[in-house]
């Protein structure tokens, strides 16, 4: 394979315990960034890498799932309020804002709000509400498929008077059984795709379609900053591998024949398979009346890291709203992604190195991968194509975004290691600090040592300090002092039942924490909420408990609402002895969570609705289900107006 080397990560320095720059050098996977001579020699090294990985039934260790049906909508006109007065002529009143990790730096959500709109998204169908009268101002259908997101309705961004909603269709890959003795051989099924649709929307008025991009590759994420949009993809090769028929042989040596001829068949598909089978596609329409294009990552702006050869790719596409859609201006990484972080300059994908087929029976004696996760570094700083500018490495598992913060230039990142399961106590976790020196990203500083035994729930990283929560069966919460990123320290520990799921900063040093209740033995109780200061030596403050219940901010920080005006906090909450579920609305106040009272939606067939998220515009809290909006007075909790949707 011809390749040029561009960018080089040496070895990285660490120990146990805190970690600095006289400490020993340890082994650390080399990570270096390279670009390909050409089309020609980026199609041969993909082939070598996907070869490697390909198994009896393709790029997976077994049998493939049945194709379902596709699932997309057709474009259907949606109902419009009669003549209801659309609220983007008015002032925008004061309004929260989607709880994103990072202030430069907006999450896709599903409900955004300028304090003149609120927009959503239900059942495919974009709702347009103005805050000032309570009523419905607009509807509109959005084709293409549903189910993106956690709860499954879609995500969007909004700019202006642009809305870009984002849906997808997950992938399903068909598996064609034998057909049994003295029947006849059932159809092959069709494989399904991933299909992602960005829509661009104009809410200046009646909202109207202004643009579309479709594509087969998967949606990850993505980021705004102002009008800028990088939207984080992920693509699979798109390869039709040889039919696997059921083997009809006597003892495991004929099933192994078998799945050796399989794999060589398979890998014969991948060396003959063309570039477009790697290279993701956009098909772009900007709604000018004028033919679709098509958009591909051109060769040049296709990297790979040097410590090992990918067969799927990142894709990193850049978009201004105020301009439509147009040339994506994709660049990728020949790399695996999970985990998408940005804070408005630097954009990081993390991910874990795929590894080779290992043919039975080696593979029950192989020994396992050591945990990793790499680390790609875009400069997004700019509103052209971003650039990749850096890789690392470090040990062990991220649990999601709010596990990376960039400050003062350096990225700090909390991992698992080791096994976590019943009777395994072999598992830590640790806090890195890498620091970009040209293009790499090397480790400058490192605490070890947290929560033996047990794994990260919650990180929450604020300036120069770190707060950890770890659990197997109390809550550690471990307070760390980055100021001095070459030497980090663990300041302080606090153990207390049950765990926080998510970590908040409320201010004046005090931080809420929403999580499970738990007894001695790690049993989870129920909701609970936590107000901990972490001024110096850790301590819980109050609390507010919930028994059998869950709130959607465990694992969906988007649910959580904090008003810093009055410390009001609304958390939406389902549990066993509710049928449905409400939003329990709390109060900080001082060294105190008092409980202002509920809010719930009205029931469908005896079911409440599930509260989804929470807004503030004005004096006015809103909250929205999958059937509608509430309007409710913050001072008082009484109903201003129920708004249904569909």
């Amino acid at each position: 394979m011809s390749v040029t080397t561009v960018l080089v990560l040496a070895g990285s320095t660490g120990c146990s315990g805190s970690s600095g720059p006289d400490d020993p050098p340890l082994p650390a996977p080399p990570m270096r960034l390279v670009a390909y001579d050409g089309c020609d020699a980026l199609l041969d090294g993909l082939r070598r890498a996907t070869a490697d990985k390909v198994g009896p039934y393709g790029l997976s260790d077994g049998p493939p799932m049945f194709a379902l049906p596709e699932g997309d909508m057709a474009t259907r006109k949606g109902p419009q309020a009669a003549q209801a007065p659309s609220g983007g002529q008015g002032a925008p009143q004061q309004h929260s804002k989607t709880n994103s990790h990072e202030a430069g730096a907006d999450e896709p959500d599903l409900v955004k709000t300028d304090g003149r709109r609120i927009v959503t998204l239900a059942d495919g169908e974009l709702q347009v509400i103005d805050p000032a009268t309570r009523k419905i101002a607009h509807t509109l259908d959005i084709p293409g498929p549903r189910g993106l997101g956690p709860d499954g309705g879609g995500q969007m961004l909004l700019s202006g008077d642009r809305v870009l909603v984002m849906t997808q269709r997950t992938m399903m890959i068909p598996y064609e059984r034998p057909s049994l003795p003295g029947t006849e051989s059932s159809p092959k099924p069709t494989r399904t795709a991933p299909t992602t649709r960005l829509t661009l929307v104009d809410i200046s008025g009646a909202p109207k379609v202004v643009g579309t991009m479709t594509t087969e590759a998967d949606y990850m994420d993505a980021r705004q900053s102002g009008s800028t949009v990088r939207v984080v993809m992920r693509s699979r090769p798109q390869i039709d591998f040889p039919t696997r028929d059921g083997w009809h042989g006597e003892g495991r040596s004929d099933r192994r024949r078998d799945d050796d001829e399989a794999v060589k068949a398979n890998r014969a598909a991948v060396m003959k398979a063309p570039l477009d089978a790697w290279l993701p596609s956009f098909q772009v329409d900007g709604g000018n009346g004028a033919p679709a294009k098509k958009y591909q990552p051109p060769c040049d702006q296709v990297s790979r890291p040097a410590s090992y050869a990918g067969s799927s790719m990142l894709s990193v596409l850049t978009f201004d709203l105020a301009q439509g859609l147009g040339d994506p201006q994709a660049i990728a990484v020949t790399a695996e992604g999970s985990t998408v972080y940005g804070n408005g300059k630097s954009l990081y994908v993390t991910g874990t190195p795929p590894q080779p087929f290992i043919p039975m029976p080696r593979r029950s004696s192989a020994k396992p991968p050591e945990q990793r996760t790499d680390v790609y570094k875009f400069d997004v700083g700019g509103k052209g194509r971003p650039r990749y500018v850096a890789s690392g490495s470090v040990k062990g598992d991220l649990l999601n975004q709010y596990s990376m913060s960039e400050h003062d230039g350096n990225l700090r990142l909390a991992t698992t290691t080791g096994r976590f399961d019943p009777g395994n106590r072999s598992s830590q976790s640790s806090v890195y600090v890498l620091a970009q020196r040209g293009a790499r990203l090397d480790e400058i500083g490192r605490v070890d040592g947290l929560g033996k035994g047990e794994r990260i729930y919650s990180v929450r990283f604020m300036g120069p300090a770190a707060y950890v929560v770890t659990f197997r069966q109390v809550d550690p919460l471990y307070v760390l002092d980055l100021t001095d990123p070459r030497r980090p320290r663990r300041t302080g520990e606090l153990k207390i039942p049950g765990y926080s799921a998510y970590l908040h900063p409320v201010g004046d040093g005090r931080l809420l924490g929403v999580g499970q209740d738990a007894d001695k033995s790690g049993r989870r109780l129920g909701l609970q909420v936590s107000l901990f200061d972490v001024k110096s030596a850790p301590r819980r403050l109050d609390a507010y408990q919930l028994p059998g219940a869950n709130a959607a901010a465990e694992f969906e920080p988007h649910a959580f609402l904090y008003w810093p005006a009055n410390g009001l906090t609304v958390i939406p909450a389902t549990g066993e002895r509710r049928i449905g579920g409400e939003a329990i609305v709390l109060k900080v106040e001082g060294d105190k969570l008092r409980r202002l009272g509920t809010v719930t939606h009205p029931e469908d067939d005896g079911y409440g609705r599930s509260i989804l998220r929470s807004l503030i515009v004005g004096d006015t809290l809103w909250t929205i289900s999958d059937a509608g909006a509430r309007a409710t007075g913050i001072a008082d909790l009484k109903e201003r107006a129920w708004l249904a949707f569909g």
